[in-house]
């Protein structure tokens, strides 16, 4: 036999069921870790609907200060219209307004926001519009918002804006948690 060449009996390598069990391992861990990853994916998208609606919020308060008029934020199904509702996941808008009777915004939207359709996001009931004077502060009482998974009762993320217009996000207690899982 050559030098550096191998015997048959000492080859390299994996049998087959070597391979077979190591594929029932993996799949086996997969199947483990599936839950935990959804629970994650579930978490973030939730996060991430909250910083939207933060942003909005911030824009729509900013844009009210710079411009000097009056602007609104409202929810919506179909991006060109504000919708009569305090379900927000469809998406929302950002326009001015002249009057604070006005339910809908003047002309087109100036931004219009994402919809998150596996997340329920309530206001506060009665609040269904989001008004900003031209000094930055908002119209009528404080407004919650309140976003969940639909169907999970853990995790609910809260958004708050006051009469002062000032944003923030408190814990969510526990009324708002089960208000919006329910998805009233």
């Amino acid at each position: 036999m050559r030098q550096g060449q191998a015997s048959p009996r000492y080859q390299r390598g994996f049998t087959l069921i070597e391979q077979i069990v190591a594929g029932l391992i993996v799949a086996m861990l997969a199947c483990m870790a599936a839950p935990a990853l959804g629970a994650l994916l579930s978490r973030s998208r939730l996060q991430a609907a909250q910083l939207d609606l933060i942003s909005a919020l911030n824009h729509a308060r900013a844009l009210a200060a710079t411009t000097g008029r009056r602007t609104m934020l409202c929810p919506s199904r179909d991006g060109l219209q504000c919708a009569d509702e305090v379900h927000w996941e469809g998406g929302w808008l950002i326009g001015h307004y002249r009057t604070s009777q006005t339910d809908q915004i003047d002309g087109k939207p100036l931004l219009t926001g994402p919809g998150h359709p596996t997340l329920t996001i309530l206001s506060t009931s009665g609040r269904r519009r989001v008004r900003f004077q031209n000094d930055g502060s908002a119209v009528g009482s404080n407004v919650t918002f309140t976003l969940c998974v639909r169907g999970r009762t853990g995790g609910t993320l809260s958004v708050v804006v006051s009469d002062a217009g000032r944003i923030k996000s408190p814990k969510t207690k526990p009324d708002q948690a089960s208000r919006c899982t329910n998805g009233d």
